[in-house]
């Protein structure tokens, strides 16, 4: 069929975008851990604070162990993220949060070593 023959009723409406819960400046209430440090480009210091933790741990042999050494950072960040966010915070004030706790994690790392 071409795109002459396909009838008006045949084609779907649009799908309306998702109502936006926030202004473009605030941050977004519910992300995932991926989507807040994506949204406040965060991942190479958080790269950085996983990488010392598996040089820390001696690095890693499988996939499980590199999940056993990385999940509890995470999990910890995600508490942080939890106990800090205030409804209007904006995402400038997200990705102070997460470099706070990023650098205290890796002085806490560099005091032990």
């Amino acid at each position: 069929m071409t795109e002459k023959e396909i009838s008006p009723d045949c084609i779907s409406p649009p799908v309306p975008e998702p109502a936006v819960e926030s202004t473009p400046s605030e941050f977004p209430r519910s992300n995932s851990l991926e989507r807040i440090i994506d949204l406040t480009d965060e991942m190479a210091h958080l790269n950085e604070l996983v990488m010392m933790h598996l040089d820390k741990k001696g690095g890693f042999t499988t996939a499980e162990a590199y999940f056993a050494i990385v999940q509890p950072v995470l999990d910890l960040l995600e508490v942080e993220i939890g106990v800090r966010y205030h409804p209007g915070m904006t995402i400038k004030e997200m990705k102070l949060v997460i470099q706070d706790w990023i650098d205290a994690e890796i002085a806490d790392l560099r005091k032990t070593r």
